[in-house]
């Protein structure tokens, strides 16, 4: 089922907790799939969204298998955050389950929004230090050659992500 929100001033932490939740079946599936990423972990992947959706601060975060030796993604979940508009929230799902994976192993990758770089720094710190979990700096993995599939999003009260699917041939 389909259907299409609009924001209202009743936003608040549970609706991008939410939208938190679908990533996280998302990766629940994938776990299913490869067995990565590890249980323990998809929660806080879940949270960090929630918190970064709430304030304005998330700007795409990526999730899937990639080659170590060439950093280039082989699967690749993106998820873009939406703000504002008419926003689609579908259901979980839909994923490659096919995909060659053996010797990948699970990688995120995060970039923040433009709210977010017009902090100053002390402001940047505080706001991760309150996320659930530490990340480091590095270069975001290339998508060389494959398919990539949009279309699919998941919002609540006019916020969310656009989910993108990246497949390497």
């Amino acid at each position: 089922m389909t259907g299409s929100y609009t924001r209202s001033a009743s936003f608040t932490i549970t609706d991008t907790r939410y939208v938190g939740g679908k990533v996280a079946a998302d990766l629940r599936i994938l776990h299913n799939y490869y067995g990565k990423p590890s249980l323990a972990s998809i929660d806080d992947y879940a949270e960090e969204v929630a918190l970064l959706l709430r304030d304005g601060y998330l700007g795409t975060v990526d999730y899937g298998f990639r080659d170590a030796a060439t950093n280039s993604w082989k699967l690749r979940l993106r998820y873009t955050a939406t703000l504002g508009g008419q926003l689609t929230d579908g259901r979980p799902g839909s994923l490659p389950d096919s995909t060659e994976l053996t010797g990948y192993g699970f990688h995120s990758f995060l970039t923040y929004s433009t709210k977010f770089m017009l902090l100053t720094s002390t402001e940047q710190d505080k706001a991760r230090d309150g996320l659930p979990f530490p990340r480091t700096t590095g270069d975001a993995p290339s998508a060389l050659a494959g398919t990539s599939t949009a279309g699919n999003g998941y919002a609540r009260n006019g916020t969310g992500v656009a989910r993108d699917v990246y497949v390497a041939f």
